[in-house]
């Protein structure tokens, strides 16, 4: 790798995955740029994940930039599917941002290694209070009488 090459990396390193800045950059244009890199994605998130976005409010970005900071992308749905199984794992997940993971596991088969792919089989997961059924590629929501 040449010297640029290597330089070029250390800056995306440091942008998009918390690393430290490179010798030679402003560190203060650095982190303007990971800011605001941060959230663009979080926007981008959002719109594959609403019901997430929608659960903290005002706080969506804040959040998902803290969330985010040290992990490079793995695009906006994988972003937001390994967040919300995070927040899950925490018993941080409630709602209807937990009824829209458990859609998404229900509809998708997803490793959080590789990219997702569409379930084969029928799968039931149940979330927020309610039962989420994928058959024959269909996706039904039955929620529990109050």
């Amino acid at each position: 790798m040449s010297d640029l090459a290597a330089r070029q990396a250390a800056l995306v390193e440091a942008l998009t995955a918390g690393k430290p800045v490179p010798d030679g950059f402003d560190g203060f244009r650095v982190e303007a740029a990971r800011v605001a890199l941060l959230r663009k994605r979080a926007g981008e998130v959002s719109r594959q994940w609403p019901m997430l976005a929608a659960s903290f409010g005002e706080r969506w970005k804040r959040e998902f930039g803290e969330w985010a900071a040290a992990r490079p992308t793995q695009g906006s749905l994988r972003d937001g599917w390994d967040m919300a199984r995070e927040l899950h794992k925490r018993g941080s997940l409630n709602g209807a941002a937990a009824e829209e993971l458990a859609e998404r596991e229900a509809a998708m088969r997803y490793d959080g290694a590789g990219a997702p792919q569409p379930r084969r089989t029928p799968a039931v997961r149940s979330a927020a209070g309610a039962v989420v059924v994928q058959f024959a590629g269909r996706v039904r929501v039955i929620r529990r009488a109050s």
